[in-house]
């Protein structure tokens, strides 16, 4: 038997303005944007060099769904990205303003630095031990 996750859904408030951070400040590629229905749309971005799961952005649709943009974990770190490089893709962050929770320290597995999305949802930026 062989599965993988594809992609994993982030709840947002504005399609355009998630697109606009994830891929400009982030650098994701913008891998699909196919409209659905009037106020539906397919939003799938990728990090770069990356050929694993995807992100779906989904547009909150009701006040159940709305309640959980920028909180899809309940206040611990949402999703995982590994780097090459922290250093590069840290001051990346710095340039563009995004919220740094904490500053990298390295730990056993590597170094690892806490940031915030747009929306609140956090994320490790991790570059694993050698």
């Amino acid at each position: 038997m062989k599965q993988k996750i594809a992609q994993i859904t982030l709840l947002v408030h504005d399609y355009d303005e998630a697109i606009e951070f994830y891929t400009h400040k982030l650098h994701f590629t913008l891998v699909e944007d196919t409209l659905l229905s009037d106020s539906k749309r397919w939003v799938l971005i990728s990090p770069p060099g990356s050929a694993g799961c995807m992100i779906l952005l989904a547009k909150a649709a009701n006040d159940e769904q709305k309640t959980r943009v920028g909180n899809q974990a309940g206040g611990r770190v949402f999703l995982f990205l590994n780097t090459d490089n922290i250093e590069r893709d840290y001051l990346n962050l710095l340039n563009h303003h995004v919220t740094i929770v904490r500053e990298p320290v390295r730990e056993s597995y590597g170094t690892v630095a806490v940031f915030a999305d747009l929306y609140g949802n956090l994320y490790d930026l991790i570059e694993p031990a050698p």
